[in-house]
């Protein structure tokens, strides 16, 4: 009887083995040789990991806080600003995209941002290699560029405070839309956020409605928004 039961966990480990074989996700070589070359710390790699499982084992493409921070050893929190980093990077971004089933939109972490940067530092160090080959001074221009990364949650941090809480993933989509798309500087998008604490409103959709109504009226500076809004609350 003992003999059976050891067999058969025996066999149980066996098929379990296997399957956790047989079950891997596939990450890129080239991201796991040069993620720190991109700024990225271990944490945040294994927090790109564990996005790219959750999209090829379990169809997830946006999953919650709550469920990465389940899978890590992190705080909530710590996840929060970890995704901050990487949206703020430029490393990951949040797309739509028409679900082929259900044929609805739905939102998803897209890594093609990720991938075009390793793309292009590899590029660029085959091409100075190339260079370092064909010219007798060598590679004197290996000082590489590196987006300055000590200020890169300032205007995250900043709205964290006003809110009283750590920004969604949608609230940090929000403001990279602010600086990306739409080009408004980091001062005029604190003006704003500053205005709306006055008013009492402390929402995303009025601080984005502040930005655009300066945006129509060709605002562009904080010196511009504070006259126009002396203006405003004269004429008020």
């Amino acid at each position: 009887m003992a003999s059976n039961m050891a067999e058969r966990d025996r066999g149980f480990a066996a098929g379990l083995a296997t399957a956790m074989a047989d079950g891997g996700v596939s990450i890129p070589y080239v991201f796991l040789k040069h993620y720190h070359r991109l700024n990225i710390s271990d944490a945040d790699a294994m927090l790109l990991i564990q996005l790219i499982a959750f999209r090829d084992k379990e169809e997830k493409a946006l999953p919650t806080v709550e469920e990465i921070q389940e899978r890590m050893s992190s705080e909530g929190d710590a996840v929060v600003r970890m995704l901050q980093r990487l949206m703020k990077q430029k490393l990951l971004d949040i797309v739509e995209s028409v679900d082929p089933i259900s044929g609805m939109q739905v939102e998803r972490y897209s890594f093609t941002p990720l991938w075009m940067q390793l793309a292009e530092l590899l590029s660029k160090e085959e091409m100075r290699e190339e260079v370092a080959v064909s010219s007798p001074a060598g590679p004197s221009g290996q000082a590489a560029a590196q987006d300055g990364g000590k200020q890169e949650d300032n205007l995250f941090y900043i709205f964290e405070q006003e809110f009283g809480r750590p920004l969604s993933p949608m609230e940090i989509d929000t403001i990279n839309g602010w600086l990306d798309q739409d080009r408004y500087s980091e001062p005029l998008i604190l003006a704003a956020l500053k205005e709306a604490v006055f008013s009492g409103n402390v929402k995303f959709r009025y601080v984005d409605r502040i930005l655009l109504d300066w945006s129509r009226n060709n605002i562009q500076t904080v010196e511009q928004a504070r006259e126009y809004t002396k203006k405003f609350r004269g004429v008020r």
